[in-house]
């Protein structure tokens, strides 16, 4: 998984040829390195976007040209999606915080439920999630490694992560 924090959503079209208005939440939009990709998420991937152009409007918006964004169609595929950084490509000190992940149900790479996310465990190389097993499994809680190999998608809407868990471990 990468290691991205949600800086923006995309609210409209600015124009016919692809130009996006961007919201902004947490961060200021000059906190943002133009140099690195944006990403937005196209079933449940991360989508890797490069900014052609930037203006700053008002204090929490901008209006952003997107590789890829060529026109109304493209502009109205992606209104409405979230827009993500790498961490490290952010002017701030902030770290992408996997505790909203807690709550979630974590299903594997058949989609069947395991259980749901209690928690996030930040250890240093190894990040896990530590999750309460379906009662059909035992209700024990385990933990599970959070790396982006073992992650088949991601579906914010229904709060739900699907990881293809090695065998034996639960």
């Amino acid at each position: 998984m990468h290691d991205l924090q949600k800086i923006a959503q995309v609210l409209k079209s600015n124009d016919t040829d692809g130009e996006l208005v961007l919201g902004f939440r947490d961060i200021a939009p000059e906190d943002i390195n133009v140099e690195e990709p944006v990403f937005i998420y196209f079933d449940g991937l991360p989508v890797p976007f490069f900014i052609e152009s930037f203006r700053k409007k008002g204090q929490s918006k901008a209006i952003v040209r997107l590789t890829g964004i060529h026109g109304f169609d493209d502009a109205m595929e992606v209104t409405g999606q979230g827009v993500y950084a790498e961490a490290a490509g952010l002017d701030t000190d902030t770290v992408e915080d996997f505790s909203v992940l807690e709550g979630w149900k974590l299903l594997d790479s058949d989609e069947r439920e395991v259980g749901m996310i209690a928690g996030f465990l930040d250890i240093p190389g190894n990040p896990c999630l530590e999750v309460t097993l379906a009662a059909s499994s035992g209700g024990n809680n385990v933990i599970v490694p959070l790396h982006e190999d073992l992650i088949v998608s991601i579906d914010e809407k229904r709060q739900e992560l699907t990881m293809s868990i090695p065998a034996g471990l639960i």
